[in-house]
């Protein structure tokens, strides 16, 4: 990946689905705590859903609601991001999703790649 600086503030990468818009300020560009947020918390639906699939587990929609906790004492970093987990389907057995969450948990390697540095906990609801 290679990152060019924009004139006004940020920076733009090309990539096969298109440009990304990378800044500190929301109205030049994705920030990059949102960047990191929504790629631990995509990457863990995902496998979510592929072990889901895998284990012949039907669901009709999943939505991931990401709580995260910052420190502005310390550049303002990540120190706690909550996923919690809406699945709707028929016949959900609580405790397979809750197996199924932790086997992504330890598949998800954008949440492997963050495990001694960002504390990352997860819950779910089923509807």
């Amino acid at each position: 990946m290679e990152f060019k600086m924009k004139q006004e503030l940020g920076f733009t990468t090309e990539l096969s689905f298109g440009e990304l818009h990378v800044a500190g300020d929301e109205a030049h560009g994705f920030r990059p705590f949102q960047l990191m947020v929504s790629s631990i918390a995509v990457c863990s639906g995902g496998v979510l859903r592929t072990i889901l699939k895998k284990k012949r587990i039907d669901i009709e929609d999943m939505r991931i609601k990401a709580d995260v906790t910052r420190n502005e004492a310390e550049a303002n970093r990540i120190e706690k991001i909550h996923l919690h987990y809406i699945i709707k389907g028929e016949n959900l057995q609580e405790e397979k999703i809750e197996k199924s969450i932790e086997l992504a948990r330890k598949n998800c390697s954008m949440l492997q790649s963050v495990v001694n540095s960002i504390e990352v906990t997860e819950s779910f609801e089923l509807v």
